[in-house]
């Protein structure tokens, strides 16, 4: 089979597309062929070496971590009824033309819903729903979304914008902020600008109620000055690593911050839930991914190098074959 593997820590040079053995199931486990496979700003960092104490990855491997596709075989235990199931899978691998995947890694795609935004929600609504649970969004209330024309950016807008809050984007370009307030952002802002979190302040009147911060780094850390005394702040950005906000300012304002990714990937069995509500969510129409680029499998390196350069607007994914 085709596939992607990083034999050595690095830049996007490192993707080398090979040739893999087919793998076989073992008990309690499926095949997936994959028609399309997520791509994650999280999968470039973790290709350059980044992440190792939170997700480990031992040279050589295959990227990723998961898509959508076909059960071609299952083993030892499972249900033969799956083979020829269209699903996700989310799983530590998926730049290739099969994966292996536990039966409680896997989700069926509901009928209507094809493979591309089935893909484009393995993690990113999996991450939205996660982070709203934490800071659900309000009727009436300011919601700030940073990143707000990524995966989970795009979706955490129209989330919000659901739930009747007033959405402000922050993004790094004109065409991602008119992305944003396509989905239901009423406000956006430009975060490369230095006084852009006084814009923020000076749009909602002080504050946002909530903020999603989908950067990490120095602008997560500028995001939760955005939030008004007694907010939220969460955060699931990695794009410039984790961020570490002033957290003795922080309760000094009342304001709560909230770190999910410092407690590491979460099992599976607590992702099964919110990946089927995702799914459904697109399925009805209440969710629309926002797919920016489409890439061959054997172009995974441009993928990479296009997420690094912050110039996609929208979801990236790798297409394996023709759905």
């Amino acid at each position: 089979m085709r596939a992607i593997q990083v034999g050595s820590f690095g830049g996007p040079e490192v993707l080398a597309p090979v040739e893999m053995p087919d793998p076989e199931p073992g008990p309690g486990q499926v095949v997936v062929g994959m028609a399309v496979a997520d791509v994650i700003f999280l999968d470039t960092l973790l290709r350059a070496g980044w992440g190792q104490e939170f997700f480990p990855r031992e040279l050589p491997y295959v990227p990723g971590g998961g898509g959508a596709g076909e059960v071609l075989e299952v083993g030892e235990g499972v249900d033969p009824a799956w083979v020829g199931r269209r699903v996700v899978a989310r799983t530590s691998t998926g730049y290739a033309e099969r994966v292996v995947a536990g039966i409680e890694e896997i989700v069926a795609i509901p009928d209507g819903l094809a493979y591309e935004p089935a893909a484009a929600l393995v993690h990113d609504g999996v991450t939205a729903l996660g982070m709203a649970r934490l800071g659900m969004p309000e009727e009436g209330e300011w919601v700030l979304v940073s990143a707000a024309a990524g995966g989970a950016g795009s979706l955490l807008v129209q989330l919000a914008a659901e739930a009747g809050a007033r959405v402000v984007a922050a993004a790094s370009s004109d065409d991602k902020l008119a992305l944003a307030k396509e989905l239901g952002a009423e406000a956006g802002v430009d975060y490369t600008r230095p006084d852009w979190v006084e814009r923020v302040r000076e749009l909602t009147g002080g504050g946002v109620s909530l903020a999603y911060d989908g950067a990490g780094g120095a602008l997560g850390a500028e995001t939760a000055e955005a939030v008004a005394d007694g907010g939220r702040w969460v955060t699931y950005g990695t794009g410039e690593g984790f961020t570490t906000p002033d957290q003795e300012a922080a309760a000094r304002r009342g304001v709560r911050l909230h770190f999910p990714l410092m407690e590491g990937p979460p099992a599976p069995a607590e992702v099964l839930e919110p990946l089927e509500l995702a799914l459904r969510r697109a399925a009805e129409g209440r969710w629309r991914p926002a797919i920016g680029a489409v890439y061959p499998l054997e172009r995974a390196a441009d993928a990479h190098r296009a997420l690094a350069a912050r110039t996609t607007v929208g979801k990236s994914l790798l297409s394996i074959r023709l759905t």
